[in-house]
């Protein structure tokens, strides 16, 4: 397998929008290319890194400390924590998160992260795509496939880009929620397509963003290679103040999986 994931094209029916003929799309099945199942006692540095710190509130928190994560009985955990460990580091909360920036890429195929999410005030995890070629955003689009904020019973996913940010465009509905098992693993799962980007969780449709006719900038800026972040955030302006006596708080990721549509003999 080589490092970053050959596209291969395919098609969907989107709600009101056609894209391609359903009978088409009936005619392939989709084949797993690519998995991460965490196997060992540590991640596989070939395809996956640790996020460092950044600016933001999604990435303010990021550490390399070795307590924020691990790899054992087939999981990977990523925690947030109070820091009591690095008394050189300011940072209140120490989170941990991996990506395979730079390394693998995903495009035109169904992406599937099952996982289990803990429950605290503040917190924010995430499952999410960022563009390979590092565009900057919000030009070169941002899909989330998952967040949850605090013990919710629902997850968000969005897309996000020049069109929905910065000129705040409202059609097509870029995202929505699904149900979740609040306390138990879920399937988290994104279909990208030339002219379409769908979702779901436990395989049950949430929504679906095409491709639209339209003279506004960015519209979808979707039909290109990502890569794949996960992390385990603390705090924000979206989920609000972090309770340090709910520390720590974890997710454990059991397995990544990516298909892509063959066409059946």
């Amino acid at each position: 397998m080589t490092k970053r994931v050959i596209c291969a094209l395919a098609f969907v029916c989107v709600a009101t929008l056609c894209c391609t003929s359903c009978s088409d799309q009936k005619q392939d099945a989709w084949q797993l290319v690519w998995e991460e199942n965490f196997d060992g006692d540590t991640f596989d540095s070939s395809r996956w890194s640790k996020i460092p710190r950044g600016k933001s509130d999604w990435n303010n928190y990021m550490s390399d400390f070795d307590s924020c994560y691990h790899v054992g009985g087939g999981l990977l955990t990523l925690r947030g924590l109070n820091n009591y460990g690095l008394p050189e580091d300011t940072a209140r909360f120490l989170t941990g998160g991996l990506y395979t920036k730079d390394k693998v890429g995903f495009s035109h195929g169904r992406l599937e992260i099952h996982a289990k999410l803990g429950s605290a005030t503040g917190a924010w995890p995430a499952f999410w795509l960022l563009p390979f070629d590092g565009a900057q955003w919000p030009d070169g689009g941002e899909i989330d496939i998952m967040e949850r904020l605090n013990d919710d019973s629902i997850a968000y996913q969005t897309v996000h880009s020049h069109y929905t940010h910065v000129l705040k465009e409202t059609y097509p509905p870029k995202g929505a929620t699904g149900a979740i098992r609040a306390d138990d693993y879920n399937t988290y799962a994104v279909e990208l397509y030339p002219d379409s980007v769908s979702f779901y969780i436990n395989n049950r449709h949430t929504f679906t963003y095409p491709r639209i006719e339209t003279d506004k900038q960015g519209q979808f800026p979707f039909d290109r290679e990502f890569y794949l972040l996960l992390d385990m955030q603390l705090g924000g302006q979206w989920v609000g103040r972090v309770e340090p006596a709910h520390l720590p708080v974890e997710m454990q990721i059991d397995w990544v999986r990516f298909y892509q549509k063959q066409k059946q003999k």
